[in-house]
């Protein structure tokens, strides 16, 4: 699963989605699953090539219908079990 590309988004592409990108590569590395994680801008987000995007509920609106992938909310960007669900979650469903 290494073609796998996640992208983590806020509002700017800098601040949390940085830590939420942080966070889900630490995941991903406990999971033993290879992806490209890389962060993003709500304004953008949609538009960039990518198999899932994660985000806060507050931007999910924003993306959801824009976006071709599925946007995944995250409500607690530094809470790792949190994290690891959704992203178990979205395996199992893939």
């Amino acid at each position: 699963m290494g073609d796998l590309s996640i992208q983590a988004v806020c509002g700017f592409g800098v601040g949390s989605s940085t830590l939420l990108r942080i966070k889900i590569q630490s995941v991903l590395k406990e999971l033993g699953v290879e992806a490209n994680v890389f962060t993003g801008d709500v304004s953008s987000a949609a538009s960039m090539e990518c198999d899932v995007i994660f985000t806060s509920s507050e931007l999910a609106e924003n993306l959801q219908g824009k976006a071709k992938v599925p946007v995944i909310v995250i409500n607690n960007f530094i809470d790792h079990n949190e994290i690891k669900d959704k992203i178990q979650e979205f395996l199992k469903n893939k």
